[in-house]
């Protein structure tokens, strides 16, 4: 099994994915002595160099890891149809950004300072939107809150829309905008699901017209789609618009990543295929393809068998980074915790870690295991500002 696949086999552990079969893989990879230096730069991410590799104890590691993992195989066995976690494997294997309640049963616990601390107000994000509707009415939904209108009904954590019968042929439509700090859920009139990530806003009808060709648009952020099958509205086709795109299905799940403040858009497709049209030119995409079109240059480059799995992991609460500078991770973590990032040293820009973010963990938290790293020498929070120091 090549690096590629162990990671692949991290990424499924953590979303709780993972079978028997790929456990047993799993661990057999870690046994393998030519993964040691992977094996190391994930253990970097969460651990400072001068705790976690200096006097690094591998093969002790090893062992220790080897043993929680079959202890846990023993009880997926016993209770099959329970998602295992592994607490350690967990934290040594992947360099995971978790919190200090993963810490607790790990060898590494006691090597962390729980005096370092930040005291800040800075919370991590929850389910949140706007709704504005078709008359211009704009509804805050949050946890606690209800929401009901003719077909349309939300607890607040979620809008669910369902199909209703129309005389007239007028499309009326809805924005749903997900503040920086927040994300959300909605399920079209058609069926289709529609997970929306910090600081993104969809267009949409109320209703789509029966046998009609289905147009929503992404007008800015990230969005994750499952398209209700073609099959089921009469062989109406579906539409996502996005800035200098058109993309067209009849039913698949494919994520769409274009912020107004990158000059990048990332298409990427997890099941069935979908049609890309830009610049007057359709191009098809296949499982595991990805098109990134460059909004600066007008160009288009579609990359093929990438890790469509690792892309799509936020909307499982997780955030997977791999060799991304910390501008990069950074940016992300802005829009989560809704906090504006400074560096300092803009040469702390460039600094790439791998590894992946847990969404359920405090700020703090995360700062204090890249400040181990070296990296970065200290931090300073001032109101809604995050401020990087080397």
């Amino acid at each position: 099994m090549n690096t590629s696949e162990g990671e692949n086999l991290i990424i499924k552990y953590f979303t709780n994915q993972i079978s028997i079969a790929e456990l047993e893989k799993l661990e057999l990879w870690i046994k393998e002595g030519n993964n040691e230096e992977v094996f190391k730069s994930y253990v970097k991410v969460n651990f400072a160099i001068d705790y976690s590799l200096k006097q690094f104890n591998t093969q002790n590691t090893k062992k220790q890891l080897l043993e929680k993992i079959n202890k846990d195989k023993k009880v997926f066995r016993i209770k099959s149809y329970y998602r295992v976690r592994l607490i350690v494997a967990a934290v040594l294997v992947i360099g995971l950004f978790i919190g200090t309640y993963f810490f607790k049963d790990t060898v590494f616990y006691n090597t962390l300072n729980k005096n370092e601390a930040v005291i800040n107000k800075i919370k991590k994000g929850t389910d949140k939107a706007v709704l504005t509707l078709e008359d211009g009415t704009s509804v805050a939904l949050e946890k606690g809150t209800k929401y009901t209108k003719d077909n349309v009904k939300s607890n607040g954590e979620k809008i669910i829309y369902k199909y209703k019968e129309q005389k007239t042929q007028e499309i009326l439509y809805n924005y749903l905008t997900v503040p920086r700090g927040g994300q959300f859920f909605v399920s079209l009139s058609d069926g289709t699901k529609v997970w929306l990530n910090s600081a993104s806003k969809l267009k949409y009808p109320v209703n789509f017209i029966e046998g009609e060709t289905r147009i929503v648009e992404l007008v800015y952020g990230e969005a994750y789609f499952e398209v209700s099958s073609s099959i089921n509205h009469n062989g109406s086709k579906f539409k996502v618009l996005s800035n200098l795109q058109e993309i067209e299905v009849l039913g698949t799940e494919f994520n769409i990543k274009a912020y107004s403040d990158e000059d990048l858009i990332y298409t990427t497709l997890l099941k069935g295929s979908i049609a890309l049209y830009n610049f007057n030119k359709k191009n098809i995409l296949k499982p595991n393809e990805q098109a990134v079109l460059d909004t600066k240059k007008n160009s288009l480059i579609i990359s093929t068998q990438v890790d469509a799995y690792s892309e799509v992991v936020w909307k499982r609460g997780l955030f997977s980074f791999k060799d991304k500078t910390l501008k990069e991770i950074m940016k992300v973590l802005s829009r989560w915790y809704d906090v504006d990032v400074v560096f300092e040293d803009k040469s702390l820009e460039d600094v790439k870690f791998k590894g992946v973010i847990s969404k359920n963990q405090n700020l703090a938290d995360i700062l204090l295991l890249i400040k181990k790293t070296k990296y970065i020498k200290t931090y300073e929070i001032k109101e809604n500002t995050l401020i990087l120091k080397k």
